[in-house]
């Protein structure tokens, strides 16, 4: 079969951020545009030939036209072999799973994670690398150069091949294997927990609720919850996953799953309660009556290890985003394991785990996981959870009122401004920069301010540097200010801006964060300008 090769011209905005590229599907679907992309993926990895890729995505709307080609221009491309998830379905951490189970080169996920699906939204597309994880920047950087001057792209000229039946065929010298997308998931998550224990569980009188917001968990969480340790049918609801994700926006937060959230604080509310997002690596956790913020569930997490099969010989060392707050830092220091801050993004965790550093990690953003992929995993953080509550016979609400007693209770909230123009988030970026060191020593918000810097990392693995994280005001009191422009969107930008205060006392660590921190917050939008550069009087998502 002859490989074609089609002239194109280069697109100038395919620069590949922390989750790879997104854009409304609208412009994906431009002609060549995807394959421009794809093509300078390959580019970028000079060694694929013969090699296997692990191909699949969260459903949305263009997943299964992306995966038809794709799987034309890998085979075009010198690729050895395909993994593709049957009906082109597959969740993030389980291409990290899978990837790593077989000893793949590599894989493409498409998805455009927890951003809305559908004809007028969003489709995205990454590459991740042979450990599992993210692509790192070299190799980012490589796409990005190779999409500014790309002249054309290899493929073949043949009908679309059948990615809803299991089986193994050819495509040209290409094999292309369709598989469960769920088995090898499913099969890493019984070595990590004791699904006996977790069966009886359910067999008790414990109850939850999983939301899989019609997006990619579904299929998972059904066949691991109800079909694997017996919850009962109709525990996981919204399980089905749709192009346009039902219409809704899985992004499990206090906003966007606030059906599950009101569910839990009614009359009615079972014990537990989770969600997780479109492609699968976020998660929220819920008790009955009692939110829990991912900075205390990754902290609760790690002083909890022991009570986690998986983990009962104890942590490596902990990691967690620079936003994130310090609760987990605090748990390090006790068990007297090291602890990493990193910037924002999954991939700057993977040198860590490579190298035996740590055994969790986390972000602020929903974002929890271990050594055992090399991804965020909603699921999985649900499960650990699960161990947790079986292993301690408490609820939700014990298990982190306790951490709180013992370890203090890191006060935080998250203020997110979506949409702005993105003008305005560089002019206030700008701005704040050039303030940072006159604000040093000042006292502000009833506090002293220590030290003020835009966040740098240093990976300790290879020595990489990493600049403009994030900008921080760092007080004496050990509370903390951050302000960051996320890339996760595809209009626009959004301000999010971090507010954090340890409280030691326990007769105050059951108030409202946002009374406890509403001096941060009035601050954070008086340096910011928010309300007369953008006419926002508050902020889009609170979490």
């Amino acid at each position: 079969m002859a490989v074609l090769t089609i002239p194109t011209q280069a697109f100038p905005d395919q620069r590949p951020g922390t989750s790879g590229l997104r854009k409304k599907v609208s412009v994906f679907q431009q002609p060549h545009y995807l394959e421009n992309f794809v093509q300078s993926i390959f580019a970028a990895i000079p060694d694929r030939k013969g090699k296997t890729l692990v191909l699949g995505g969260d459903g949305r709307f263009f997943n299964r036209e992306a995966i038809q080609i794709i799987l034309r221009m890998a085979a075009a491309n010198g690729w050895g072999k395909v993994m593709v998830g049957r009906g082109g379905l597959l969740s993030t951490p389980a291409v990290s799973a899978i990837i790593r189970a077989h000893h793949a080169h590599g894989g493409i996920i498409l998805s455009a994670s927890h951003n809305p699906a559908g004809p007028h939204h969003d489709f995205g597309i990454k590459y991740n690398i042979s450990n599992g994880g993210p692509a790192p920047e070299k190799i980012t950087d490589a796409i990005w150069a190779g999409s500014k001057s790309i002249q054309s792209y290899q493929t073949l000229d043949t009908a679309d091949v059948d990615i809803d039946h299991d089986g193994v065929f050819q495509l040209d010298d290409m094999t292309v294997e369709i598989c469960d997308p769920v088995r090898d998931y499913a099969e890493l998550m019984a070595r990590i927990f004791d699904f006996e224990t977790l069966r009886r569980l359910f067999n008790g009188n414990f109850r939850m609720r999983f939301d899989a917001m019609h997006a990619i968990t579904g299929p998972y969480a059904l066949e691991i919850l109800e079909n694997q340790l017996g919850a009962p049918a109709g525990t996981v609801v919204n399980g089905i996953p749709l192009t346009d994700f039902g219409g809704g926006h899985p992004d499990p937060n206090l906003v966007y799953a606030k059906s599950l959230a009101d569910y839990l604080f009614g009359e009615e509310a079972p014990d537990f309660g989770a969600a997780s997002d479109g492609d699968g690596d976020r998660n929220m956790i819920l008790g009955r009556q009692f939110f829990v913020t991912p900075s205390d569930s990754l902290a609760a997490l790690a002083a909890n290890a022991t009570h986690i099969p998986g983990y009962h010989g104890g942590l490596k060392g902990v990691a967690r985003s620079m936003p994130t707050s310090q609760a987990v830092d605090v748990v390090a220091q006790k068990l007297g394991i090291p602890h990493y801050e990193t910037p924002t993004g999954w991939k700057f965790f993977g040198n860590l785990l490579d190298a035996g550093k740590i055994t969790f990690c986390g972000e602020e953003s929903f974002g929890t996981g271990s050594d055992h992929v090399r991804e965020k995993d909603g699921l999985w953080a649900v499960l650990a959870w699960l161990s947790v509550i079986a292993a301690t016979g408490k609820s939700v609400a014990e298990i982190v009122t306790r951490h709180w007693q013992e370890f203090g209770r890191h006060y935080y909230t998250r203020h997110d401004y979506e949409g702005i123009p993105a003008s305005a988030g560089e002019e206030i970026m700008a701005t704040l920069t050039a303030q940072l060191p006159v604000l040093t020593g000042q006292t502000l918000a009833g506090r002293i301010v220590q030290t003020t810097d835009d966040f740098a990392y240093t990976d300790p693995i290879d020595g990489s540097i990493s600049s403009h994280q994030g900008l921080r005001l760092l007080f004496s009191d050990g509370a903390r200010l951050v302000f960051r422009l996320s890339g996760t969107g595809t209009e626009g930008a959004t301000l999010r801006i971090y507010h954090e205060h340890l409280e030691q006392d326990a007769a105050r660590q059951h108030l409202d964060p946002q009374r406890v921190l509403r001096e941060l917050i009035a601050l954070g939008k008086d340096l910011t300008r928010i309300e007369k550069l953008t006419g926002r009087k508050a902020p889009t998502v609170i979490t």
